[in-house]
């Protein structure tokens, strides 16, 4: 599970070994017929008003509902399968396999691609909105989009602002897989200025992904825990279930939190929901 969930990850580790390729320059017209394998890229393209020009995407692109999914795999691309499509431009993520021969091959075949590398910080999601709405007519949406998503992410961490740290812990899988502040997740939670009990397992990991021992976690005692896992069964209850944790300051205050599915993953305009989510989780807390 965790090797799925980690592909379409924000951290620039993971594309470690594959070509830093620049966007593609703006297009002499504007696309029309665009297919997105990239469920960040999807929400972005739909919330600067650049859906209509989208005929296909991934099938992980599950937002907006209106998004026209298709069988198209955003892990694993085909290139005969995206161009029956006959795109004008592809979206192409570059943690999915083989990316880098994927793109030469779009390429040669006259179709643009606008080569997506995942972001290390917000503001590379800002820059992915902003390259996505010169390439497609929405450059003015796009900043628009940028601006209301700065606000509304500056009041949700003022809202939560506080004079103490809290420690946390946020669970990928089952397996205790975690992540650290040097993560894109990992720097959300860094805005609110909490303490991430990761951050000493670091080194055991050199991608930001540390997978933390039963005994670590119960050491480190989180006030918080987050549950990515959650959409996969892994609730409070369970949680409190695993031997030493049923004292854990989180499984006492009841704060052993689910985590909305899809949301922490992805770099789109819903990374504001991802804020707020964490601001009013750790609102009012002794």
């Amino acid at each position: 599970m965790l090797k799925k969930y980690l592909v379409f990850l924000p951290t620039v580790a993971l594309i470690a070994g594959l070509a830093n390729v620049a966007p593609q320059a703006q297009a002499t017209s504007t696309p029309h017929r665009i297919v997105s394998l990239s469920p960040s890229a999807t929400e972005d393209l739909f919330a600067i008003g650049a859906g209509s020009q989208v005929i296909a995407v991934d099938q992980l692109s599950n937002f907006p509902t209106s998004a026209p999914v298709s069988k198209l795999d955003a892990f694993t691309p085909n290139v005969e399968a995206i161009a029956a499509y006959k795109p004008d431009l592809v979206v192409l993520n570059s943690g999915a396999t083989k990316a880098q021969s994927i793109k030469v091959a779009l390429n040669k075949l006259k179709i643009k691609v606008y080569f997506e590398t995942a972001p290390d910080d917000i503001n590379g999601a800002y820059k992915e909105i902003s390259d996505l709405g010169s390439l497609t007519g929405k450059g003015t949406a796009a900043k628009a989009l940028i601006r209301s998503m700065k606000a509304s992410i500056k009041k949700s961490i003022t809202a939560a602002k506080r004079k103490s740290s809290l420690s946390f812990y946020h669970e990928l899988d089952d397996t205790l897989y975690s992540v650290t502040s040097e993560t894109f997740i990992g720097k959300v939670y860094k805005d609110f200025n909490l303490t991430n009990i990761a951050d000493a397992a670091a080194k055991a990991d050199s991608y930001g992904y540390p997978q933390l021992t039963p005994e670590y976690v119960v050491q480190s005692n989180p006030a918080l825990i987050f549950l990515s896992d959650a959409q996969y069964g892994t609730t409070g209850a369970s949680v409190a279930a695993r031997p030493g944790w049923s004292n854990l300051k989180a499984v006492t205050s009841n704060r052993v939190i689910p985590l909305p599915e899809d949301i922490p993953s992805r770099w789109g305009p819903r990374l504001v929901d991802f804020y707020q989510f964490v601001s009013t989780s750790i609102q009012n807390v002794n």
